[in-house]
C-alpha cells in the first residue's frame, strides 16, 4: 500500500496510465464487432462484421455474407481458375487487374451498371501480393461503393469484396477496409 501511495501523486505516471488506457481501448475497438471465418479446407480466412450472416448462393460466389439490418451490404468471395504458374503481377498491374475486374464482373457490358475504378494499389501480406481495389458503381436506381482485394495462389484467383450503397459508404468505409484487408491465405 505504501508503494501505491508513492506512485499516485506523480502526475507523469497518472498521465502515462491514462494514455496507455486510451491506446489499449482504441486497439480493442478496432477489432471489436468482427467475427472470424475460416474455410472448411483451411485455405483462407477473413473477418466479417458481427450481425452479418452467411447465405448460400448456387452458381455464384463461393462465400456470401450480408448484413441482417442493411441487407444490401454484402461480402463475397469468388474463386476463379488461372494458369498454375501465374502470379498476381503476371496478370497485370493493380490498375490493369482492377479495370479487367470492372469490365468482366462489376459492370459487364449489357448489365445496366456503370463502374469507375476509384483507387488501386498493391499490398504485401504474408509473403503474397494483393491488389486492393475501390469502385464507385452506378445502377439505374442507386449508387453503390465496393472494395475488393485480389490474390493469386496455386492456380486460383481469389476476389474478396465488400459492397454497400453510396449513402452508407461514409459510415462503413473504415470497417469495410478492415474486413477486406483481413482476407488471408493460410496454406
Amino acid at each position: 500500500m505504501d508503494r501505491l501511495r508513492r506512485l499516485l501523486p506523480r502526475p507523469g505516471l497518472s498521465l502515462l496510465a491514462l494514455v496507455m488506457a486510451a491506446v489499449l481501448a482504441g486497439c480493442s475497438a478496432a477489432a471489436a464487432g468482427l467475427n472470424a471465418y475460416q474455410s472448411p479446407d483451411g485455405r483462407y480466412a477473413f473477418l466479417y462484421p458481427t450481425g452479418w450472416t452467411r447465405v448460400q448462393v448456387s452458381g455464384g460466389p463461393q462465400v456470401v455474407f450480408h448484413d441482417l439490418i442493411n441487407s444490401d451490404e454484402t461480402l463475397s468471395l469468388v474463386v476463379s481458375d488461372v494458369k498454375d504458374d501465374s502470379n498476381l503481377t503476371a496478370l497485370g498491374s493493380a490498375i490493369a487487374v482492377g479495370e479487367q475486374l470492372r469490365r468482366s464482373a462489376i459492370a459487364p457490358e449489357g448489365s445496366g451498371r456503370q463502374a469507375e475504378l476509384v483507387h488501386a494499389e498493391q499490398r504485401e501480406a504474408g509473403g503474397r501480393s494483393f491488389y486492393d481495389l475501390e469502385y464507385s458503381v452506378h445502377l439505374a436506381d442507386r449508387d453503390r461503393h465496393e472494395l475488393a482485394t485480389v490474390v493469386v495462389d496455386r492456380g486460383r484467383l481469389y476476389t474478396f469484396a465488400a459492397s454497400t450503397n453510396e449513402i452508407r459508404w461514409p459510415k462503413v468505409k473504415g470497417l469495410f477496409q478492415q474486413v477486406v484487408t483481413s482476407f488471408n491465405l493460410l496454406v
